[in-house]
């Protein structure tokens, strides 16, 4: 069996990662923090216009037809550049799992969030929705999957780690979908895992870059054996949940059955992996770490937050151990 990607999988998370490198540099991160919705001016649209938004909606509805295997690369680079932008609730989660259920909430929102001019957001029952004041409808997961218009719902707002992933309680009518709810809930942690292993990446990648220039002693900070050894514990890490990551949402493409157990597998490792890594850069970069003004503490936070979206490492592993008898 061959899980290698495509060319064309590979060209689409390559001009994903140059756009988003030109158009989502940690100033623009910082801004979402900041601003009234926790979103940016104008990427959400380009990156629709670049068919990223409405990827995994049918060709009918406007969309490319494409499936978790062509999105997890993709997950990966809007986690390398913490995209305040609700890929992994619409594109991820709510646009699938709108088009599987059919009906007149399909016939109603399906083109619209296919073209990015809706947007569909999404928590499990009873917790929190991320971004759902900027939602036109957000999808709550629990026994059933239940749509909630957004327009004259409650809205109450809880303090969020991550700046820039506003966190809302919703309560209004909803109408229950035909879909299933355990699939539903896979696509977002799967989707969590991805973005994990890209913030996960990225807090690696700065870490090894600031001990190459910082320098003590008269030597760089990164020849001491000390602080080597750390970074290799978190590139392992993250060399360990890249490839679950990816066989995940190649599980929950293919409909493959053993797809739950996989799923926790990879979000567990994904969440060790970039708490690993965000304790890692923190360390390593010292007391400049600690402060609101140095870019890191954007990936550390966005890490943080996604490493307990979706159930958190210890969730998932029960969950495994359920799935094996154990």
């Amino acid at each position: 069996m061959d899980f290698s990607f495509s060319d064309d999988q590979v060209m689409f998370q390559e001009a994903v990662r140059d756009f988003l490198a030109n158009e989502c540099p940690p100033e623009v991160v910082r801004s979402a923090w900041e601003n009234d919705t926790g979103r940016t001016d104008g990427l959400w649209a380009a990156l629709a216009e670049m068919g990223v938004v409405g990827m995994t909606a049918p060709e009918s509805a406007g969309g490319l037809g494409m499936d978790e295997a062509d999105l997890v690369l993709l997950l990966e680079e809007a986690g390398r550049a913490a995209l305040p932008e609700p890929l992994l609730e619409h594109t991820a989660v709510g646009i699938p799992t709108l088009a599987e259920a059919g009906g007149s909430m399909a016939d109603a929102w399906l083109e619209q969030a296919a073209a990015g001019e809706a947007t569909l957001g999404a928590g499990p029952e009873g917790g929190y929705a991320v971004g759902a004041a900027t939602c036109d409808v957000v999808l709550l997961i629990g026994d059933e999957v239940r749509a909630l218009p957004v327009e004259g719902a409650s809205l109450v707002e809880h303090r969020s780690v991550d700046g820039s992933r506003r966190l809302y309680e919703v309560d209004g009518e909803v109408v229950v979908l035909d879909a299933d709810p355990a699939l539903a809930f896979d696509r977002a942690a799967g989707a969590a895992a991805a973005q994990c292993v890209g913030v996960a990446q990225h807090l690696l990648d700065a870490t090894v870059e600031y001990v190459a220039q910082r320098y003590q002693f008269g030597k760089p900070v990164g020849s001491y054996q000390a602080v080597k050894h750390h970074l290799a514990d978190a590139a392992l890490k993250i060399e360990f949940a890249r490839p679950a990551a990816r066989h995940a949402a190649w599980c929950i493409a293919a409909g493959d059955p053993d797809r739950s157990r996989d799923v926790s597998l990879a979000k567990a490792l994904a969440s060790e992996a970039v708490d690993l890594a965000a304790r890692t850069a923190l360390q390593c970069h010292g007391a400049i770490g600690y402060t609101f003004e140095y870019d890191l503490h954007l990936w550390m936070k966005r890490g943080w937050a996604l490493s307990a979206a979706w159930g958190d490492a210890a969730w998932h592993q029960n969950r495994i151990a359920a799935a094996l008898g154990i």
